[in-house]
């Protein structure tokens, strides 16, 4: 706050001057009860969590820490340092960092030095008399100026614990960034793997198809079989080294996709080709624990967010009160530079400055109703992300438990498919069945195969999914769970 000081030759009456702290309590009931709004409406309310499962067994660690894989734990490591978008959410944090050592320093004492050396010509028609009157001289001074403000009504401290819940929401955002981009990592790593082994499950089908030419071009010397089952053999052949090509074009993309996220160039991971990890069984519960989306960092920071809305409300709440400083200077003036030094140029001053809102044309009533709405804003998007959470927690372990289900059928698919390739070949071999019987049978193993490798992808996806709707094992200390929206 500025203060200023004006010095006047002749002394105020004795009784004119009002007692200090009746002046102050009369500040107090103007600001305090002509200006501060009542009768304000509730604020929204936090949702809360749905009652508990009796037990649950839930993952203690990320699912892609649980495949003991090096190279993508490797990965990981490297797009936490490198990725931008992770390095973006730091720099934030940071940013919130510095607003509370800012918000802190306002509470401390504070001062600064002015100096002020000019060269001037006075007039010879104003205040000031001869012989200085249309001179040109040095007009000079220095001024130590030190203040400090009383929190009489708790501004200052309101405003430091919204920043202080600023910081630890932006904690607990580049937290879940970082969680975000390890399942991401864990996701495209699990893509890459699909389509490196989808090439695997190609180039075998190739040389099976190469066998069954082979079988083909017997049978036509034999006599057995004429041109047609021939070109038959080999158009599939054909198609079979485009589905090859089309394979390798997925690998680089995948390839490509997973350097971009951890912050390295396209093709950084040119040789890298990775298989799918054993699929694990989850124990899930049907419930949802009480507690369980306390790791979820994404909630705790929206949480903080409540937190800073609500001291914002006390900061506003504060501004109808008086805001009184104490302020003090003492420092040197004169005219011309051989007089500045001199103890007749000292000058000094202390006392209290304070400032009183009495009419702003209801600006301060419009920012407290404007904090409030933040603080209703502030709840909804915890609410949002609270029933997003749960969605997310409930659409993985529906995903994880119907995937098992499939994986045990397509396993019976597949041996079936396999047993009758097997009996086809052997018939069209002896002579007992046609080509097209074996073809269809060729492709339905190819088919069948393919789907238990995507079966087996998604298994590692979802696990990667839950682990991250979990909040990737982070546990909050709950001390934001204490919050409640009250304005």
């Amino acid at each position: 706050m500025t203060a200023f000081v004006r010095s006047s030759s002749r002394a105020a009456p004795a009784a004119r001057r009002p007692a200090p702290l009746a002046a102050l309590a009369l500040a107090a009931l103007l600001a305090g009860c002509a200006a501060l709004p009542t009768g304000a409406p509730p604020p929204h309310a936090l949702r809360t969590v749905p009652p508990a499962a009796a037990a649950a067994d839930w993952p203690e660690r990320n699912a892609w820490d649980r495949w003991d894989d090096p190279v993508l734990a490797g990965l990981i490591a490297t797009a936490q340092a490198r990725q931008p978008s992770l390095q973006q959410v730091r720099a934030r944090l940071a940013q919130a960092a510095a607003a509370v050592d800012a918000t802190r320093a306002a509470e401390g004492l504070q001062g600064s030095l002015a100096v002020d050396l000019t060269r001037q010509r006075f007039t010879e028609n104003g205040l000031v008399p001869p012989p200085l009157a249309g001179s040109v001289a040095w007009n000079n001074g220095a001024t130590l100026n030190l203040g400090w403000e009383w929190d009489l009504f708790g501004r200052q401290r309101a405003a430091l614990a919204a920043a202080l819940g600023q910081q630890r929401a932006a904690e607990a955002e580049a937290q879940a960034a970082a969680v975000l981009l390890s399942a991401n990592v864990a996701a495209a790593y699990v893509a890459l793997a699909r389509a490196v082994e989808g090439r695997a499950l190609t180039e075998s089908a190739l040389a099976q198809r190469r066998q069954v030419l082979a079988l083909v071009r017997q049978r036509i010397a034999a006599g057995l079989d004429t041109t047609v089952e021939l070109r038959q053999a080999e158009g599939v052949i054909a198609q079979t080294e485009v589905e090859r090509a089309a394979a390798d074009e997925q690998i680089q993309r995948s390839r490509h996709a997973l350097a971009e996220l951890t912050g390295q160039a396209p093709d950084a991971l040119a040789g890298l080709a990775p298989t799918l990890q054993p699929v694990q069984a989850q124990s899930l519960p049907a419930g949802l624990p009480a507690d369980l989306l306390g790791r979820r960092a994404d909630l705790v920071a929206q949480r903080w967010r409540v937190e800073a809305a609500l001291r914002e409300v006390d900061v506003a709440r504060a501004q109808f009160y008086p805001n009184v400083n104490l302020v003090a200077f003492a420092g040197l003036s004169s005219l011309g530079l051989d007089s500045l030094l001199k103890a007749g140029s000292l000058s000094a001053g202390l006392g209290p400055a304070l400032r009183l809102p009495v009419f702003d044309g209801g600006r301060l009533r419009a920012n407290l109703a404007g904090r409030r709405a933040e603080v209703d804003a502030a709840v909804e998007a915890y609410n949002a992300t609270l029933l997003r959470a749960l969605r997310e927690v409930a659409d993985e372990v529906a995903s994880l438990q119907g995937i098992e289900r499939q994986q045990e059928a397509q396993a019976r698919a597949l041996a079936a498919a396999e047993s009758a390739f097997a009996l086809a070949t052997q018939r069209y071999e002896a002579g007992l069945g046609n080509f097209l019987i074996v073809l269809t049978a060729e492709s339905n193993v190819l088919a069948q195969r393919r789907a238990l490798v995507e079966l087996k992808a998604r298994h590692l996806g979802a696990e990667a999914a839950l682990s991250r709707a979990l909040g990737g094992g982070w546990r909050d200390d709950g001390s934001a769970a204490r919050l409640a929206p009250t304005a």
